[in-house]
């Protein structure tokens, strides 16, 4: 059993890396992740696999206690695993307290926070061994097997906790987009396009929609996936999709042109006009008319 654990933790942490490569650390983390209820169960979650973990796989120093009975291990262990849990405990309020308040978590934060946990909860069962189980490793290698013992203590809970979250939270935004009710998808951040029959064709994040291009019988939308602009041809027109898409604040700013606010990095007066700057890369500008010059100054709460 000992040299299977660091081939189970060389494991995760090869596949933990794989997943980062394709990620966006400076994206924000999802909703998900900060939900109360989903953090208690979190907690709840990594506490239960914590203390199969310690009586089964028997880290940080527990094989010196098989000369009590199982009852008292148990006892032992899991007093030992709730104080170790309280690390995380701390931790997610925390957090939630501070996505509560809208401070911006990035996905590359989170993994730095996972590490803090991980670091302190390490450092904990270390001293834990050194003084009350009197181990007699050096203190650098007991915290180096402590680190790899509570990696695997806490990684693999989180990424099954993450994975049922995401889970979840993919099947009620499927469930709201079949509804086709605009609240519905309005509520969890999806944007519905539909074209000129009412069929739906397209529903993209609200956080990655750009703007809108209308020509004729035709909308071209454009949109960001994963740091890429991508296009989505829809037979329909921008009047018919105005008021649908109202409530998202995507306003129309010219004849051919729709934009999400969310994306407006500036508002430029030149010599041709009022032009909008998209907060994207490459910049996109997008030209505002006269006719809806009001209704923009308006939504930024300004004069013109």
């Amino acid at each position: 059993m000992k040299h299977q654990k660091p081939i189970i933790f060389a494991i995760i942490i090869k596949d933990f890396s794989a997943s980062l490569y394709t990620m966006d650390l400076s994206k924000k983390i999802p909703s998900y992740l900060v939900k109360k209820k989903n953090i208690v169960s979190l907690i709840l979650f990594t506490a239960a696999f914590a203390l199969v973990f310690i009586n089964i796989y028997a880290p940080f120093g527990v094989t010196t206690w098989f000369n009590i009975s199982k009852l008292e291990l148990l006892l032992y262990s899991s007093l030992v695993i709730l104080t170790g849990v309280l690390v995380v405990v701390i931790s997610r309020i925390i957090m939630y307290q501070l996505a509560k308040r809208g401070k911006y978590i990035s996905i590359g934060r989170y993994l730095i926070w996972i590490a803090i946990e991980i670091s302190s909860m390490s450092l904990f069962y270390t001293l834990y061994e050194m003084l009350i189980l009197h181990d007699p490793r050096s203190f650098d290698e007991a915290i180096k097997v402590s680190i790899q013992n509570t990696a695997l203590v806490l990684l693999i809970p989180y990424t099954v906790t993450w994975l049922y979250f995401a889970w979840i939270d993919n099947k009620e935004k499927l469930e709201a987009i079949a509804e086709g009710n605009n609240q519905n998808t309005e509520k969890i951040g999806m944007v519905p396009f539909r074209d000129e029959k009412g069929t739906m064709r397209l529903t993209i994040k609200l956080e990655d929609l750009l703007y809108l291009q209308g020509a004729d019988n035709y909308v071209t939308i454009y949109y960001s996936n994963h740091n890429k602009q991508e296009k989505f041809l829809l037979r329909n027109t921008l009047k018919r999709l105005e008021d649908t898409l109202k409530p998202f604040e995507v306003i129309r700013v010219h004849r051919s042109y729709m934009v999400n606010f969310q994306k407006v990095k500036l508002i430029e007066r030149t010599k041709e006009g009022l032009r909008i700057k998209l907060n994207t890369q490459p910049l996109v500008e997008v030209p505002v008319s006269k006719t809806y010059t009001g209704a923009v100054f308006e939504l930024f709460g300004q004069s013109h």
